[in-house]
């Protein structure tokens, strides 16, 4: 069964999406996906109702961002997530509706010569743990990025997935914050918690990720 989530959109405080991710990766035998536009979104819609599971896809109110869309359907496969961007430095893991917002952070970081891929999720549960591991094994550093707040979310999903297998790799989360958020358009509250290329970028860089030339540097 698709359900449409609303993340973040023009609601109340008390309406705004901000925990679905995190209650709903407890529920047994539940898919859990997030598309990061609107051709997405009808694939993964189709995959719901050939899949035979119950499906959560957690999609924002409002307009998708304008890409075209194909115009036969796609089974995605479960659990499977897409690099969209390589990148030596860090691994940017992110879902739905941060994935675009991620890549235009990451491209900036290029440019300053810090090269970080970027990984769609797609599906929350269950996680592509090959993909992220091996991504993680790779870059050595981890960045998540998601419209939900911190707590039990994408990037809690991503810690215990490289805890689970060992991995020593650096991880760090960002989302919501741990606070309600004022009422406002969808755009100005996700400006107001940050969580746009701008926040992303501004959080990376704090980050303090190393190039892969200072990284070689290291280890000589």
């Amino acid at each position: 069964v698709p359900g449409r989530l609303p993340s973040p959109p023009g609601r109340c405080r008390t309406h705004q999406g901000l925990f679905d991710l995190s209650y709903l990766r407890t529920a047994p035998d539940l898919v859990v996906a997030s598309p990061r536009d609107e051709n997405e979104l009808q694939h993964l819609l189709y995959t719901a109702l050939r899949c035979g599971q119950p499906v959560a896809i957690r999609y924002p109110r409002g307009s998708g961002v304008g890409v075209a869309r194909d115009e036969s359907f796609q089974e995605k496969p479960i659990g499977k997530g897409e690099r969209l961007r390589p990148g030596d430095d860090a691994t940017i893991v992110a879902l739905g509706s941060t994935v675009y917002p991620a890549l235009e952070a990451a491209a900036l970081l290029a440019e300053a010569g810090i090269q970080c891929q970027v990984i769609d999720a797609r599906y929350l549960k269950p996680l592509d743990e090959t993909l992220i591991g091996e991504a993680a094994e790779a870059t050595g550093r981890v960045v998540t990025v998601e419209e939900n707040v911190v707590q039990g979310g994408a990037g809690s999903a991503v810690n215990e997935t490289l805890a689970a297998h060992g991995a020593i790799q650096r991880v760090i989360n960002y989302g919501l914050p741990d606070r309600l958020i004022a009422h406002g358009s969808r755009q100005d509250m996700l400006d107001e918690a940050k969580l746009n290329r701008e926040g992303i970028l501004a959080f990376i860089q704090r980050y303090s990720v190393k190039t892969g030339k200072e990284k070689n540097k290291q280890r000589v």
